[in-house]
């Protein structure tokens, strides 16, 4: 890897380099972009942008699905000194809100996306009264699917180390998003000392599913990957979703070297692989897949790794890692090519300032945490307690870094910034752990501390207790500490999803409360059944909104029939509608495990984005390229679709 001080130096000093992007659409459609035709293609964009009035200091949002639009733009922002600003699309209103809420942030930001996307906002803006700013924003837009002339070049600024690079953004569509300044140095020193700790090479195959929009997928295998100079493949996160056993089918034939995933994807993975074989996968070539981005579950390591010892995946390729988007993405790896390891402490000795005594793993108290190794080159971590004084080895404290990779703060934000930073410096990730035998073990989120009978946990270690029960999953059980108006005391309440009656529902909730006090001795004040988990578009359970419809009576009537059993089962309607209508209603039924009426409205029933994306997919096999997954939310009954779905087909005919 050549030494640059910044990325525009980066992908310069990379145009000669006989590697290349490959962008993998499908079982058997790629396309591969060599190193020197992104720099040709990213100064073309580069003209278009200039000539639309971008400057360098500007803003660039990218708002794209594209997977090769989308670094086409940022590397076209990056040659421009235009600071590229990654932002999910989603599939729902609540993403386009949230793209607003930057752009009036951001002030006067440059806005890349398609001529479909950008009507979906103009058609939201005009309902939430954001009419006048989308205007103002549609007047600085370049629509990707317009472009069809790069054969003259930008002009590229020479960017400094300290330049802002680009601003990621957390979430915000309900609170003000925060935007985390990343400049050219940080991104650098990360991906050195990454590269450090894990013996990247040329001959490394990285491969991807994660979103371009989340720090591990952009930083971690792209500009990582492209600053090692390696073969980057990559994988559209739709595709993932609708088909995730080709990422490690991808991933055989490509002799992949290194892998990534959050909890999520081995468990997705897992559910749809079931019981069928592989004879034809070879993972012997993995040394390295990244885990990370969420609490880290040791069982389900465990159960991918055992599931995939067959086909030649080693025990020493589960790389558990730690990191947050102001470290620019890496704070601690463990070892490359040690197997992972993991304790088990007591979860009622976990405040800050204790020190958790070990358990067997059977112990009625034991929580298992997983060893994310110590800190990378150029990134240092402390664990304080809070007043910032540094604790003991095998303490819980918050966590705290500093380094090159470390962001000076956020966009525009003096009073987020005054809280962030302690007064000598060290950055306050919000993230609590403890520091055994050299490695960090993540304990929980300072904020999401769940105080009950003078003890804390933490949620995500109940709602693993939780999801003991039969038919739960992750992300759709939430543990959190409520106190009603008037109480003296927090008490634990467990939300779950539920797209039933509460007949079906009581014994899930007598479950539950049964596992959490056998296994933390915690009584469950009440097991609410919820219609829908709100999460950010990064993918975060937003507590504070459940708790807060909790307090303010708004599943009183569900608690009650809950409670005196006065739920009878609904009796779903039959289709009574056209044949196209019986249709969409046998796959709605088969995707979400259970009949629902004609009427019945997939939003207001609980469907998950997973759920959604499984029945457009299986419309679009009926019904080839007449359903947009977007326009699921415009008619998002069985009616109403079929309706719609019969005028296409009148129309083609």
């Amino acid at each position: 890897m050549s030494r640059v001080e910044t990325l525009t130096e980066l992908i310069e000093s990379n145009r000669k380099v006989d590697r290349a992007l490959v962008y993998l659409e499908g079982e058997k459609e790629e396309r591969r972009v060599a190193y020197g035709e992104l720099h040709e293609r990213a100064l073309g964009i580069l003209f278009h942008l200039q000539k639309l009035g971008a400057r360098p200091g500007d803003k660039l949002i990218l708002f794209l699905n594209n997977n090769e639009q989308f670094l086409d733009a940022y590397w076209a922002g990056i040659l421009g000194g235009i600071a590229p600003v990654p932002v999910a699309i989603g599939i729902s209103d609540e993403h386009r809100h949230k793209l607003l809420r930057i752009a009036r942030k951001l002030g006067r930001p440059f806005l890349y996306t398609d001529r479909k996307t950008l009507d979906r906002i103009g058609q939201f803006a005009a309902g939430a009264g954001e009419a006048a700013a989308f205007e103002a924003l549609r007047a600085r837009t370049f629509l990707a699917d317009t472009l069809d002339d790069i054969s003259r070049a930008g002009t590229v600024h020479r960017a400094r180390p300290d330049d802002t690079a680009f601003i990621q953004f957390s979430s915000g569509s309900t609170n003000e998003p925060k935007g985390v300044v990343l400049t050219h140095a940080n991104i650098l020193a990360n991906g050195r000392g990454a590269g450090e700790s894990c013996g990247f090479n040329t001959d490394d195959v990285p491969l991807s599913w994660m979103p371009l929009t989340h720090d591990m997928g952009l930083i971690g295998f792209h500009i990582f990957m492209f600053m090692h100079r390696m073969n980057v493949h990559l994988m559209p996160t739709e595709l993932f979703i609708r088909r995730p056993l080709l990422w490690l089918q991808l991933a055989s034939r490509k002799r992949a070297t290194l892998l990534s995933s959050p909890n999520f994807g081995y468990r997705h993975y897992l559910k749809v692989l079931g019981e069928r074989s592989f004879e034809d996968l070879d993972l012997a070539s993995v040394r390295l897949i990244f885990n990370g981005a969420e609490p880290i579950s040791v069982d389900l390591c465990e159960e991918f790794l055992a599931r995939m010892e067959p086909a030649g995946l080693a025990r020493t390729a589960m790389f558990p890692v730690y990191g947050l988007a102001e470290a620019s993405l890496a704070v601690s790896f463990p070892p490359a090519g040690r197997p992972y390891r993991a304790i088990c402490v007591d979860r009622h000795r976990m405040g800050v300032g204790m020190a958790p005594p070990r358990v067997e793993h059977t112990h009625r108290d034991a929580m298992e945490l997983m060893a994310v190794g110590g800190a990378i080159p150029y990134c240092e971590l402390r664990l304080a307690d809070d007043a910032d004084r540094e604790v003991a080895a095998g303490h819980v404290g918050h966590i705290q870094i500093r380094g090159e990779n470390v962001t000076r703060g956020y966009y525009e934000d003096p009073e987020v910034n005054a809280a962030a930073f302690a007064a000598d410096g060290w950055l306050r990730t919000g993230d609590l752990g403890l520091i055994e035998g050299g490695d960090l073990y993540i304990t929980g989120r300072a904020k999401e501390i769940i105080f009950v009978n003078g003890q804390n946990y933490y949620p995500h270690d109940l709602e693993s207790i939780a999801l003991r029960a039969p038919g739960l999953e992750l992300g759709k059980v939430v543990a959190a500490g409520v106190r009603p108006r008037g109480a003296q005391a927090d008490q634990l309440v467990v939300f779950v999803l539920h797209r039933s009656d509460m007949a079906d529902f009581l014994p899930i909730a007598t479950e539950i409360a049964r596992l959490v006090n056998e296994h933390a001795g915690l009584e469950v004040a009440e097991v609410v059944p919820v219609k829908r988990i709100p999460k950010t578009t990064s993918g975060k359970i937003q507590r504070h909104l459940l708790e807060e419809a909790y307090i303010d009576g708004e599943y009183a009537a569900e608690l009650a029939e809950l409670a005196a059993l006065r739920g009878a089962r609904r009796a779903p309607a039959a289709a009574t509608g056209s044949e196209i209508e019986a249709k969409i209603k046998l796959i709605c039924d088969t995707e979400l495990g259970r009949p629902i009426g004609p009427g019945d409205n997939l939003f207001e029933i609980g469907a998950s984005s997973l759920k959604l994306i499984a029945i457009h997919e299986a419309i679009d096999r009926e019904y080839p390229g007449l359903v947009d997954l977007t326009e699921l939310f415009d008619y998002p009954t069985i009616r109403e679709l079929a309706a719609f779905l019969a005028g296409k087909l009148g129309n083609a005919a």
